[in-house]
């Protein structure tokens, strides 16, 4: 048996050698202990191993009698609106987000419909790792309850901070690259809503994966050439959870998701001065995380609004944009936080705010995306025995020491026109490497004379 990886908002593992019924109940019993009285949604992504699990769920949760509202098949994003639509104490989602197909997982919500902050993660990882749990008698067992209508409150929510009319004028052709995941059951809808003319790529959500699940460059070359053969306007990539978004623009080209916080920012800082949108923000900070794109410090700061940094991991971003009162937030990995909306990763704004942008300034996503501030990251991953990390870390940073070196999350090291980002993984048992710098050669150079000090120092 391999341990599952555990943090504080969730817990991911393999299927079988790693993740079982056992550790899926002993995990969502210490999440109900750590909770005031209330039920319980629960939702799944399209793996086939989210069936029997949510099974797990539904039982653990009403053998010590818990209520829980079964929502199905639902993306991430939906998962923490419908927690608070349904007043419910909180939520699982069980995903294994851009993980392939033998994984899978578990997300926690908290009853303001976010992941769970920091405090309440490490209560549940405290009981989890203590077990036990207070089993009810037959007649105190918790009801299971079923959601079927899951959809319409979050495309509402979504249009409503959108010029829908501007939108629908355009009758855009989009294509939707779901993958057979839960993006599309509101992705089609809110594309129909939005009077786009939609091919969707993956529309049942079975999760039988037409591509590797993440929305990156080399996995999504299928879907570039779908896109010039069939001459759309813009493609929208989604992970299995819909709460990662990329972009391909007309041409085929791959804009990727680094851009999509980028350009949601510029269309609703720009707006915002204008003040002639439907739905105008009033400008406020920004938030993002450590290892996304200096794209977005330059629009802030051509916008003469501040930006914060957090640490990497949605709960981290979400709680500074709360701590800020932020007017929006997000990771750069696709991942757009609409307070308007929720404070949850949404490739759903992502997708409404790029169309809302291109109706109004009547360019192609292609000239946005190059109007945006150049700069290229390169992202590499090496395998690592997490627990092998903080080590790793130290001695990396005493190699590196001749340059700024921060260590909000893993280690950043600034290299004044550049910067390289190493940490461990939340998911999967990995250092993750990334690094920013004006060209792709920078980058890339940056990225081996990292991993040649790892090699020496007897890293990875």
């Amino acid at each position: 048996m391999i341990e599952p990886i555990i943090s504080v908002s969730g817990l991911r593992g393999i299927i079988g050698p790693s993740l079982n019924p056992r550790i899926v109940a002993d995990y969502v019993l210490a999440f109900s202990a750590s909770m005031p009285p209330g039920a319980f949604v629960v939702t799944r992504d399209s793996r086939p191993s989210g069936g029997f699990l949510a099974d797990v769920v539904h039982s653990a949760l009403n053998s010590v009698g818990r209520s829980t509202i079964d929502a199905a098949i639902a993306a991430t994003p939906t998962t923490g609106i419908l927690v608070r639509q349904l007043r419910a104490v909180g939520g699982i989602q069980i995903s294994a987000s851009h993980n392939p197909i033998e994984y899978n997982g578990l997300k926690l919500f908290s009853a303001e419909g976010r992941v769970v902050p920091q405090n309440i993660g490490q209560q549940v990882l405290e009981r989890y790792r203590q077990g036990g749990a207070d089993w009810v008698r037959y007649d105190k067992l918790g009801s299971r309850d079923v959601c079927r209508n899951t959809v319409p409150g979050h495309q509402m929510l979504v249009t409503n901070t959108v010029n829908v009319d501007a939108i629908r004028c355009r009758k855009f052709k989009v294509l939707l690259d779901a993958n057979h995941g839960a993006g599309a059951l509101l992705g089609e809808r809110l594309l129909d809503d939005l009077d786009c003319e939609i091919t969707v790529l993956g529309c049942s959500p079975n999760g039988r994966f037409e591509h590797l699940p993440e929305p990156t460059a080399e996995n999504l070359r299928s879907v570039g050439e779908k896109v010039r053969e069939l001459g759309v306007d813009v493609a929208f990539c989604q992970d299995p959870d819909a709460d990662r978004l990329a972009l391909i623009d007309a041409n085929g080209r791959y804009i990727g998701e680094e851009y999509t916080l980028a350009l949601c920012l510029e269309h609703l800082l720009r707006t915002a001065n204008e003040g002639n949108h439907p739905h105008p923000r009033k400008e406020g900070p920004i938030v993002i995380n450590c290892a996304s794109s200096r794209m977005n410090e330059d629009i802030a700061n051509k916008h003469d609004v501040p930006l914060f940094r957090s640490a990497v991991g949605e709960a981290n971003v979400v709680d500074l944009m709360l701590e800020k009162d932020a007017m929006f937030g997000g990771e750069g990995n696709g991942g757009p936080i609409d307070p308007k909306v929720g404070f949850v990763r949404d490739s759903f704004v992502g997708m409404a705010l790029i169309l809302d942008a291109m109706a109004a300034r009547n360019k192609p996503l292609s000239e946005l995306a190059d109007e945006l501030p150049r700069y290229a990251m390169v992202k590499r991953k090496c395998p690592i025995a997490l627990q092998e990390v903080s080590a790793l870390l130290d001695k990396t940073a005493a190699a590196f020491s001749r340059f700024p070196c921060d260590r909000l999350d893993g280690l950043r090291i600034d290299h004044g026109d550049a910067w390289v980002l190493l940490r461990g993984s939340n998911t999967e048992p990995i250092l993750r490497i990334f690094a920013e710098a004006p060209t792709e050669n920078r980058a890339n150079e940056l990225c081996d004379e990292v991993e040649r000090t790892i090699a020496v120092i007897g890293g990875v």
